[in-house]
């Protein structure tokens, strides 16, 4: 599972993410590849408002070279 079932990712750190990735220049098919899901799961985490799991949030963090941190808001 990619995805934790019922839980909504909050607007802002999806907004965060959202312009992290296109900040990164990457397309969906790559982030996806190098963060071992599929294209549709990166869709739903921009579209649908899926949250990914810590190790897909990482991975993903970690493939359009991000922190977690700052797309978390920490910093």
């Amino acid at each position: 599972m990619n995805y934790v079932d019922n839980q909504d990712l909050p607007t802002s750190i999806r907004q965060r993410l959202v312009e992290a990735m296109k900040y990164s220049g990457k397309t969906l098919t790559e982030i996806a590849k190098a963060a071992h899901i599929t294209p549709n799961a990166v869709s739903g985490y921009i579209h649908k408002n899926k949250m990914p799991s810590l190790e897909t949030f990482a991975l993903i963090c970690d493939a359009i070279d991000a922190s977690a941190d700052e797309i978390l808001g920490l910093k």
